[in-house]
């Protein structure tokens, strides 16, 4: 009975407590809760989320994550590389913010169902598909993706929304003139005080440090300096009709938005109904013009915007009232303030005007309601790979976590069910308005730091969360959004490795290649950098094949020693005059049974006056049907031309095959031997007699 209970209800494992223990886990889960507390708002800005679902997920799939997991210590809430994938996702068929909330807590439940399915029907060997050179190099290159896309918070630009990661890092390099000094100053000086925390005085919580210092010299200096007004506010004509054009466009994003959210819908109930491949092509074409249409009109209005932005005005009072002036054009006779004015935004017919840095702002007060998810079932279908491929890394990157810290504690990984784990939390947490979760390196590391010894830890730093939101929010409305981008660039560089790679190359080169294309395509296609790692998988493949194709074998040859090795790597005479001996090192099957055959051939080519070759078998784990008719095949090939095939040292599954297809009968008892040294005396007896005497 216990072994059930423990399988449903997992977190019994950590009864009994101790007093010992529960005093550790209190104190790492609240050492670990000023931790979750920034960063999850962190992620959900970089998911493009309001800062408080940040929060919310941080709350109960945490809780449920720990429960419901395998392992002690992996603590589960926002993850940065889930939440850029869940931004890339998203961005293409949102709306709204209103619809954008919507579509990141429906894609974190398809997530999680993903998840406890593959849990369920034990799937966990799925993280298998992909080596360890393409995670490196994948989780790199996401890494510095998601670091540099923090530069528009550390210098206070907007996107310049070129569909690419390239393009609006080169957008934002190239305009680096237009950033705010104060927003810079704060987003390096939380760097170098989370640095020198980190680096002088490593026991104290250096994150929430910088939190509380960049939000209350926020709100001290007056950081944030915003003014709504009408468009009519602005005395240029010309930046009127750009923001009156940058309206209109962004009027027709969302009209063409919720035309391809209508046509993939219609597309799937055509398919259901049996329509007509041509017509099903024709409305597949459709969605690709307006989704070509909605992100030429993306990268216009992200131009537009680039230079709403570049263009510096000044707040003058006026006769008729207050109004925005380019700078230098001022009428004579006005007063002018000294600070500088850029554009922020539109909504609802009003702009707004800013003169500081942007923060955080407003965070709702209390707890995530019961809300059942939206479920857009058109887009469901069009999220499905990304969801899909979303479940599988955040898997991955949460074995990796739970292996690499289980190699101290020596626990057991039972990847499974670490999936139902991750499934539940995510499920569940969709139901209370949580975007997409998974297991956190950073935060896993600090329980493990801290003592912590049971799964409580993570539960004590979700009630801290809980503390926050219920009573904490209006504290945090002053914290900068260049602090957040800071935290989000420390936690994630330190996720950039070289190393591996290079010692790769020192294994195996073609696994070190796979990485680094791996690495060049992510970085190639971000923002959808969910592309790259598929291209990696991909690759993971077309090695494997490719060595399974290229068995290594070699006839071997007699040292002076007596001891043999390869002929052509110690350059060495073969061991027989008449016979062929050789080691076949791969399984015989459908992928290599050319490369056998091959190999076997230009043996026997190499030494005409061979009578047999003896294969050593002792490398080939498992053959299959076609590796069985490839060897029936050789046998009557040779024996037509005088030449014996023998086989060494088979392996029982392998002998057994041999047996049950009646090789063993072709080939003869006199050819099958149980050790190579067996066989290689018995033909020197039977093809290189003894010369007379």
């Amino acid at each position: 009975m216990a072994p059930i209970l423990h399988t449903l209800l997992p977190f019994l494992r950590w009864f009994p407590m101790t007093r010992q223990s529960l005093r550790v886990d209190v104190i790492s889960g609240i050492t670990v809760a000023l931790v979750l507390v920034p960063q999850s708002m962190a992620y959900a800005m970089l998911a493009g989320l309001p800062v408080v679902y940040g929060l919310y997920a941080a709350l109960l799939p945490v809780i449920l994550g720990s429960l419901f997991g395998n392992f002690n210590l992996l603590h589960t809430g926002p993850v940065a590389m889930l939440s850029l994938m869940s931004l890339a996702a998203i961005t293409p068929f949102a709306q709204g913010p209103e619809h954008f909330i919507e579509l990141s807590i429906m894609l974190a439940l398809m997530i999680g169902v993903l998840r406890l399915a593959m849990g369920v029907f034990r799937l966990g060997a799925l993280v298998n598909l992909v080596s360890h050179p393409v995670i490196v190099g994948f989780t790199s290159a996401a890494a510095l993706i998601i670091g540099l896309s923090q530069l528009r918070f550390l210098f206070n630009m907007p996107s310049p929304g070129t569909g690419s990661f390239t393009g609006d890092l080169l957008g934002i390099l190239m305009r680096i003139e237009n950033a705010h000094v104060l927003v810079v100053a704060f987003g390096i000086g939380t760097v170098l005080l989370i640095w020198g925390l980190m680096r002088f005085t490593p026991k104290l919580p250096a994150i929430m440090l910088a939190v509380v210092v960049g939000t209350a010299v926020s709100a001290a200096i007056g950081y944030e300096k915003n003014q709504k007004a009408g468009v009519d506010a602005i005395a240029d004509t010309e930046t009127q009709a750009t923001i009156q054009a940058f309206g209109a466009a962004s009027g027709e994003i969302k009209k063409r938005t919720a035309a391809i959210a209508y046509q993939v819908a219609e597309v799937k109930k055509a398919e259901r109904a049996g329509v007509s491949a041509i017509k099903i092509a024709r409305m597949e074409a459709e969605i690709e013009v307006l989704q070509t249409e909605a992100s030429v009109l993306r990268k216009e209005n992200g131009q537009r915007r680039m230079v709403l932005h570049g263009t510096e005005f000044v707040l003058a009072q006026g006769a008729s009232g207050a109004a925005f002036y380019r700078q230098g054009q001022v009428p004579a006779g006005v007063q002018a303030s000294e600070e500088v004015w850029r554009f922020q935004g539109l909504k609802d017919g009003k702009i707004t005007m800013a003169a500081g840095g942007e923060v955080i702002g407003k965070i709702p007060e209390g707890l995530p309601n019961f809300k059942m998810p939206t479920m857009d079932w058109g887009l469901i279908w069009a999220l499905l790979p990304a969801a899909f491929v979303m479940a599988l890394i955040g898997f991955m990157e949460a074995t990796s976590i739970s292996k690499a810290l289980a190699a101290k504690t020596r626990e057991r990984i039972d990847t499974n069910k670490e999936l139902v784990g991750q499934g539940i939390a995510n499920i569940a947490g969709s139901f209370f308005q949580s975007y997409v979760v998974s297991g956190s390196f950073s935060r896993s590391a600090v329980g493990a730091r801290s003592g912590a010894r049971t799964g409580l830890y993570a539960v004590i730093s979700a009630l801290v969360v809980l503390v926050v939101l219920l009573f904490l929010t209006p504290t945090l409305y002053h914290l900068p959004q260049a602090v957040l981008g800071a935290i989000v660039m420390m936690a994630v560089f330190g996720l950039i490795r070289v190393q591996p790679l290079i010692q790769a190359w020192k294994v195996q080169r073609a696994d070190a290649i796979a990485g680094i294309a791996t690495f060049i395509a992510t970085l190639a296609m971000a923002p959808a950098i969910a592309n790259g790692i598929l291209i990696g998988i991909a690759l993971s493949v077309v090695v494997f094949l490719l060595r399974a194709m290229k068995p290594r074998a070699e006839v071997l040859g007699l040292r002076p020693d007596g001891t043999r090795g390869g002929v052509d790597t110690h350059v060495l005479e073969p061991v027989g005059e008449n016979f062929v001996a050789m080691r076949f090192d791969r399984s015989l099957i459908f992928l290599n049974v050319a490369a056998f055959e091959d190999t076997v051939l230009k043996a026997l080519n190499r030494y005409p006056k061979a009578r047999a070759i003896l294969v050593i078998g002792s490398g080939i784990n498992e053959i299959d049907a076609s590796g069985e008719e490839k060897v029936r095949d050789l046998v009557n090939r040779l024996r037509e031309d005088g030449i014996a095939l023998m086989f060494s040292s088979l392996k029982a599954p392998v002998a057994v095959v041999f047996q049950r297809a009646g090789l063993m009968d072709l080939l003869g008892a006199d050819n099958v031997f149980a050790s190579k040294d067996i066989a290689i005396d018995n033909a020197r007896r039977r093809f290189d007699p003894a010369p007379a005497t």
